[in-house]
């Protein structure tokens, strides 16, 4: 997905999405450490963010604690309008 820039990605429908995870120390399963991932995905399905989750469960020592999120689009259809004159102040 990097290769598309921000603005298409927003203009295709992603938002930004911001996850809390909450996860144990490898060696001292009783203390919990937070981590904040962020990138752009697509609401209701967020196929980047379970991605990433499941790529945590497989790949790293920490097991997972709690997941929160939050989703926002950036830019919606009705922000967007056209200029027909400029004004300069000087």
């Amino acid at each position: 997905m990097r290769d598309n820039s921000e603005m298409d990605l927003m203009l295709r429908g992603y938002g930004l999405t911001t996850a809390k995870i909450l996860y144990h120390y490898p060696d001292h399963p009783h203390l919990l450490q937070s981590y904040v991932w962020q990138d752009y995905d697509l609401a209701p399905e967020f196929p980047v963010l379970i991605r990433f989750i499941e790529f945590w469960k497989t790949k790293l020592d920490g097991p997972l604690h709690s997941v929160t999120y939050t989703h926002q689009k950036l830019i919606a259809p009705n922000e967007w309008r056209k200029v027909d004159g400029e004004f300069r102040v000087h």
